[in-house]
């Protein structure tokens, strides 16, 4: 058996900065709610014309072209594959590369810069994927006219544009009403908070896994870990395969199971693992497998009973430290050349 005290010792607590990379990469909401109050302010001030927001923009020094553009996405609920959609269907729709549309009373008419330039209006052309908006970006013509069809798009005056332009591209509308765009946004951003909370917490367990993953790969690059399942090992009667998070295979062959589970703050992952930990265990002995852990955080290290369990019910117990990997790895050799 393992020992609780000694693998918290070695613990990181904390995110290593690798993976902390990553999360920032993907982590896009987090940016958003930071500069919501200056985005606010920004399309408050900005009343005088419909491009009045240009000017203000490009005098902002805290807030970028490209995070102000996906403030813009969120708050229609419109992301990059409907932008490449709409760019293919308003060339088409569209006589010139221009829409005109009717706002507080007046026409005005806004002509398009990037329709045929051969770029398509996805993400990653906009600066809004999660790799590329915390590099803040200048305003250009691309980001120019998205921000300008999420704005204006439902006051076009045209008739045959996608329905969702019309319900959806109306944010204009709000210019310089102060009280009714805060509103909306914080609205808006309450709603984004709660559908994307759970799903953090998914990607952030997808990338534990996966920096695991990677790094036995790089270390037994002669070993299978494609696979999620061990053959024979099953459940509710044997019709169900048990999922792992890692399954290690040896070039002859060789299984282990790997669990992976990194919290800084406490939830009910580890309690989840540990109450599977028992019957995972005496099921992969009897085939004749293995089973490790790979656990850290300051949030799993608080849930002492569950951790002591886990650890009672597994033939290698690690933290993410590199030596700590590094254990792992040797474990994994070991037991492919004299089965311990």
């Amino acid at each position: 058996m393992n020992d609780y005290k000694t693998l918290e010792k070695q613990g990181l607590k904390f995110w290593p900065v690798a993976l902390s990379e990553k999360e920032k990469a993907a982590s896009i909401i987090p940016a958003l709610l930071e500069s919501q109050d200056k985005f606010i302010s920004l399309l408050n001030i900005s009343d005088a014309n419909p491009i009045a927001w240009k000017n203000t923009l490009q005098n902002s020094r805290s807030l970028p072209a490209n995070l102000f553009l996906k403030h813009l996405m969120v708050l229609s609920d419109i992301g990059g594959e409907r932008l490449e959609r709409f760019k293919n269907e308003l060339e088409l729709s569209l006589m010139e590369p221009q829409m005109e549309f009717t706002w507080e009373g007046n026409s005005y008419i806004y002509s398009f810069q990037s329709f045929f330039d051969g770029r398509s209006w996805n993400n990653k052309n906009l600066y809004v994927d999660g790799e590329n908006i915390v590099n803040p970006q200048l305003l250009t013509p691309i980001i120019e006219d998205v921000s300008m069809l999420l704005l204006y798009g439902g006051l076009c005056t045209a008739e045959n544009l996608p329905q969702e332009i019309y319900d959806r591209c109306i944010i204009g509308t709000l210019l310089g009403k102060k009280e009714e765009l805060d509103l909306f946004v914080r609205q808006r951003y309450i709603w984004v908070s709660r559908i994307t909370g759970g799903a953090k917490a998914n990607m952030m367990g997808q990338l534990a896994q996966e920096y695991v993953k990677e790094y036995l790969i790089n270390k037994l690059p002669d070993w299978d870990f494609t696979s999620k399942h061990i053959p024979g090992i099953s459940q509710n009667d044997g019709r169900t395969p048990v999922g792992f998070d890692i399954v290690a295979i040896s070039p002859n062959p060789k299984y282990c199971a790997i669990e992976v589970s990194f919290q800084v703050t406490t939830n009910s992952t580890i309690e989840r693992k540990s109450g599977q930990a028992r019957s995972r265990y005496l099921q992969l002995k009897n085939g004749g497998h293995k089973i490790a852990y790979v656990i850290d955080g300051a949030g799993n290290f608080k849930r002492k009973s569950a951790l002591s369990t886990i650890m009672q019910y597994s033939d290698c117990a690690v933290t993410f430290r590199k030596e700590e990997l590094n254990k792992l790895v040797n474990f994994l050799l070991q037991f492919e050349n004299d089965g311990v």
